[in-house]
This record gives structure tokens, C-alpha cells and sequence, in this order.
């Protein structure tokens, strides 16, 4: 069995290939190590092979982590669904949150984030196949949502974000990734630092790559089985 760090080289190098591949820029996709259900040595681990962006979905079980290795240079992503009675602890504790999908919660991660911080980055989650089990607004809703999220003034709106339905259809998941990256491409003009297109996980990640994707969010690939 390998070591996370044997994990995260190969995926590193699987990276790298399909960057060239597909002419990106080397070095343009960042790796994103998501951590939810991990244990904290294995993401000391993964720390330790160099990895600095982890991705957590539940906040209770992030903010004992974040917690425990606060003097870590980590920048946190929040990638799940968000409640409202979630946000203030949203807006102190992460850097990046992937999952604005409603100007609800935007507005209460700008008014609950503390002045002395950064602006918190922020991802409009798109949910492409149109299932109801997951969150996300329609394509044709991200622009209106931009420009409102946009305008709060604690936040940095950063760029886009999906989970689209599983397929192994290597030219099903092309097609679907394209259709954000038109619009994506579509909203860096209007928007300064809108430069984040955050999609494809251990199973797409090529077929994201391929379609321009600047995050790649791996767990289990990385990591092993969750707890």
C-alpha cells in the first residue's frame, strides 16, 4: 500500500501530464487535498509532502482540526453545503469557501467576516446536471449571482465551482465541465482576481484538466478510506 505521500506524487505527476497534454500552463491546477473524514496525522502527512490547501465539508469536524493545527500554514477550503446558522463560524475559520450558491448566505459570510481579515474567497457552486440531492444554482443563474456577490465587501469573488453527476463517459464529462468553462471564460472580463474554476475529483480530473479547470479536489485517491 503506498504512503500519502507516494499518493501525492503520483497524482502530481498525473497533473502535470494532463496539463501537458492538453497545453495548460505547468503548474496552472492546484491540488486540493480533501480531508473530510481524515484522520489529523494523515493530514500532518500530507502537510509534510508539501500539500498547503485542504478541503472540508462538515464544520464541526473542521473546526476541531483547524483547532489542532492552527499553527500550520494551511489554507482551509469549506466545500459542502451551507446552512445559515453555519456562516459566522464559516467566515472566521476558512480562507476559501467553494459552495455560495445562494445571496443569503454570501451576505452573512460578508457581515459575519471579521474586518481585520482578509476578504474570504468565494466559488459560486453550479450544479450542471440539475440533480436535486445537491446544491448548486442553474447555469443560466451564475451571472445574476456574480454580480450580487460581487458587490459584498468582505468578500473576493474568486470564480466557479461544480460536482456533476458520476460518469465514466470520458466525453460526458468533457461536455459538461465545457459547458461551465464557457461561462466561466465568459465572466473573467467583469470581474478583477476572477481566476478559480474549481472542478473534477479522483474520478474526472482528467476530463476537468482538459476543459480548464485551476482546482482539482482529491480525497480517497490521496488519503485511503475515510474514517
Amino acid at each position: 500500500m503506498n504512503t500519502i505521500a507516494e499518493n501525492i506524487q503520483q497524482i502530481i505527476e498525473q497533473i502535470h501530464e494532463f496539463e501537458q497534454s492538453y497545453n495548460r500552463p505547468e503548474g496552472s491546477v492546484t491540488l486540493l487535498a480533501v480531508s473530510k473524514k481524515q484522520p489529523i496525522d494523515k493530514i500532518l502527512q500530507a502537510h509534510k509532502a508539501g500539500i498547503r490547501d485542504f478541503g472540508e465539508n462538515y464544520l464541526q469536524e473542521a473546526e476541531e482540526k483547524i483547532s489542532q493545527l492552527v499553527d500550520l500554514d494551511i489554507n482551509w477550503h469549506f466545500i459542502g453545503p451551507i446552512q445559515s446558522n453555519k456562516t459566522r463560524a464559516i467566515a472566521d475559520l476558512f480562507q476559501w469557501v467553494h459552495s455560495v450558491d445562494r445571496l443569503k448566505i454570501a451576505r452573512r459570510l460578508s457581515d459575519q467576516r471579521n474586518s481585520l481579515l482578509p476578504p474570504l474567497n468565494v466559488c459560486i457552486q453550479v450544479n450542471l446536471s440539475g440533480e436535486e440531492t445537491k446544491s448548486g444554482i442553474s447555469i443560466d443563474e451564475v451571472e445574476n449571482l456574480c454580480n450580487e456577490v460581487a458587490k459584498l465587501p468582505n468578500l473576493h469573488l474568486r470564480g466557479l465551482m461544480t460536482i456533476p453527476a458520476p460518469t465514466e463517459d470520458f466525453t460526458g464529462q468533457r461536455q459538461l465541465f465545457s459547458a461551465l468553462a464557457v461561462t466561466f471564460n465568459n465572466l473573467v472580463p467583469r470581474f478583477p482576481g476572477f481566476d478559480t474554476l474549481s472542478m473534477g475529483m479522483s474520478g474526472d480530473f482528467k476530463a476537468a484538466i482538459a476543459e480548464g479547470s485551476t482546482v482539482v479536489r482529491i480525497g480517497t485517491a490521496l488519503f485511503g478510506p475515510r474514517m
